[in-house]
This record gives structure tokens, C-alpha cells and sequence, in this order.
């Protein structure tokens, strides 16, 4: 079984994902927002932590399944979504339509980040956490460590795109580190 360090450099290393979308989030925030900081950054959270559940309860039901097609999904979800972004990045303000406030491109960039998690739960399953009570621990650091992540993430994004705005244009920086995590996601 993983010990205390263990299970924190693991919500750290599932965490980066929502760390860099969270920059491009607040790239293109520009303020900040807390109900939408701290909308996104749950989401992160709560998907990040939910995910290796799932992964952990389904061991030997869908395992062979996700694996096999869980890196196309996110994929295909985070290359939709930059390639959006990218898109809309050269369109007039009155047309971009990618929104991190919205609900919808929250839950979906929650979801596209959190599917490798979904692998974890699996490796916890086989790495002595046999029983529910034994994984709390370890989701609730997984899901916080997000979370926090997520906070920091947004912060930063606002905070350096606000000194970098007149010198790139935030969607298209956004789109570009999205379609890198899903190539990331597609070659792991």
C-alpha cells in the first residue's frame, strides 16, 4: 500500500493537467471571478477523485475497455476544444463563443482531464486499497490537491495574461496548451 507521500505526489502529478488548463482558463478570464475559480477548480476536484473511484470499482468489468479507447476519448475532447479555441482566438470578440464561465466547457474540460485517473483507480485497486474506507483517503487528496491546483492555476493565468494580453491573444495561447495536453494524453 502507498504511504501519505506517496498518495500526495500522485494528487500532484494527476493535479497538473487542471494546473495548465486553469492557466489558459484564466488567460482568457482576464478577472477574477471567484464563483467561476472556484466552480471550475470543484469540478477539477471532484472529476479527478471520482474518476479513480470509478477505475477502482470497475476493475475487471470495463478495465480493458477504457484503457483501450480512454487516451482517444480525452483526446478527442481536448483537441476539440483548443481546436476551437485556436479557431476562435482569430474571430472578432462578438464571435468567440469558448467561455470557461460556462458550465458546459467546465464539465467538459473537467472530464477530458480526469480520465487518466481513471488508470488509477485500477493501480490502487492492485496496490493493497481492497476495500472502499482504505481509498477515502487517498481520492480526498487526489481531489484536493486539484482543487487547489485548479486555484492557483487560475490565478496565475489571470494574473501573467493580464501582463502578456497586448502581445498574444489568450484563446489561442489556451487552444495550443489544450491540443499539447491531449497529444501529451493520446502518447502516454
Amino acid at each position: 500500500m502507498m504511504n501519505l507521500l506517496d498518495i500526495i505526489l500522485l494528487s500532484i502529478a494527476l493535479a497538473m493537467d487542471c494546473f495548465t488548463v486553469s492557466i489558459a482558463s484564466g488567460f482568457i478570464l482576464r478577472v477574477k471571478s471567484w464563483r467561476v475559480i472556484l466552480q471550475i477548480s470543484f469540478l477539477f476536484g471532484f472529476f479527478q477523485a471520482f474518476m479513480p473511484l470509478v477505475g477502482w470499482l470497475s476493475m475487471g468489468y470495463f478495465t480493458q475497455y477504457v484503457e483501450s479507447f480512454g487516451h482517444w476519448l480525452a483526446f478527442g475532447l481536448l483537441a476539440f476544444l483548443g481546436g476551437k479555441m485556436i479557431y476562435e482566438s482569430f474571430l472578432p470578440a462578438e464571435h468567440r463563443t469558448f467561455n470557461p464561465c460556462k458550465l458546459r466547457t467546465q464539465l467538459l474540460l473537467a472530464v477530458a482531464t480526469s480520465i487518466d485517473a481513471f488508470a488509477v483507480g485500477i493501480s490502487l485497486a492492485v496496490t493493497g486499497f481492497t476495500t472502499l474506507l482504505s481509498l477515502v483517503e487517498p481520492l480526498i487528496w487526489i481531489g484536493l490537491g486539484s482543487f487547489l491546483f485548479g486555484v492557483v492555476g487560475h490565478l496565475l493565468g489571470i494574473r501573467f495574461g493580464n501582463l502578456a494580453r497586448h502581445n498574444i491573444r489568450p484563446e489561442l495561447l489556451g487552444g495550443i496548451i489544450l491540443v499539447a495536453i491531449g497529444v501529451k494524453v493520446l502518447l502516454s
